[in-house]
């Protein structure tokens, strides 16, 4: 039986952790909030102390935490996971963090024959859980050769983006600067059809059937409708993270990124009004703007 590895077992990663042990995978993990813990052990999971630990039990090593120290340290830190892995063990980096911050750990890892794949993953909290997550791996054709049974356990998509660490997070920080302005026109749509007294089942039903339908735009306004703004599996946090590294690579490049930069605000005013919420939490603070809330059977 192959082992994988698993460090941060939040929305995303207990989702990454419940498909490799579906696929037959004994996975060690660990996470530093007890309720995902006691969570991971109930689904067959082997709990862990500390990434060494989970670095001794893995041939590869998920790592879907929310920032690029946070990987360092669970890598490179006193414990981490370069105390223990053994040579040839492959690291995956799901976590979505800043391109240079790839490039640099990438460099750190050089001569220590330890793989890296930097391959950031889309598909949210749904896609996560059923193992149907689009992944955006960089590294030599011959490592995600080698590791592509652990990546196909949690994913249903794999696109070879490049070779190098920050490749992935490149093109997944251009996704997210898309995403988050389909998301920031769905809460204005939405707040639009509340005024005009629109039925929250006419606009998905429209908008669902139409050019613009998607699963990002579909998915946001079965949410909005049904006033589902917490406990869904989609912190504002991580969103508001994704756009904030989109918006400082388009600062590197010199790309002006005028539409990214609106949702960017429309997701913090979000985030800074409900702290605690999901990312469609951000069409409340437009709704108490104008005074209407757009519901499944009419606007109220």
């Amino acid at each position: 039986m192959k082992t994988a590895g698993i460090i941060g077992i939040g929305d995303m990663g207990s989702g990454l952790a419940r498909n490799l042990i579906a696929n037959g995978f004994a996975v060690t993990g660990i996470d530093l909030l007890e309720h995902r813990m006691d969570d991971f052990i109930a689904m067959g999971g082997t709990p862990a102390n500390s990434p060494a630990e989970v670095g001794r039990s893995a041939d590869a090593v998920f790592i879907m935490v929310m920032k690029g120290s946070e990987v360092e340290e669970v890598i490179f830190g006193d414990d981490g996971l370069l105390t223990t892995l053994s040579p040839g063990s492959t690291i995956l980096l799901t976590a979505t963090i800043k391109p240079h911050e790839a490039r640099e750990i990438g460099a750190r890892l050089e001569g220590h024959d330890i793989h890296l794949i930097d391959t950031p993953v889309s598909g949210g909290f749904p896609g996560a859980q059923g193992g149907t997550l689009t992944m955006m791996a960089a590294a030599p054709g011959q490592v995600l050769d080698a590791n592509r049974n652990v990546m196909e356990a949690v994913s249903a998509t794999i696109h070879r983006v490049g070779t190098s660490p920050g490749e992935g997070q490149t093109v997944k920080a251009c996704l997210q600067s898309l995403i988050g302005a389909q998301f920031s026109a769905t809460f204005e749509a939405a707040a639009l059809a509340a005024k005009a007294g629109v039925p929250g089942q006419v606009i998905l039903d429209v908008f669902s059937t139409s050019s613009a339908g998607c699963g990002v735009v579909n998915n946001a306004l079965e949410k909005i409708i049904d006033r589902q703004f917490q406990g869904t599996g989609s912190h504002i946090n991580t969103m508001h993270k994704d756009l904030t590294i989109s918006m400082g690579l388009g600062e590197e490049l010199g790309v002006p990124l005028h539409t990214a930069a609106a949702a960017m605000q429309i997701f913090h005013a979000g985030r800074t009004k409900y702290p605690d919420g999901d990312n469609w939490v951000c069409t409340r603070v437009i709704e108490e703007i104008i005074g209407a809330e757009l519901h499944r059977d009419g606007a109220k």
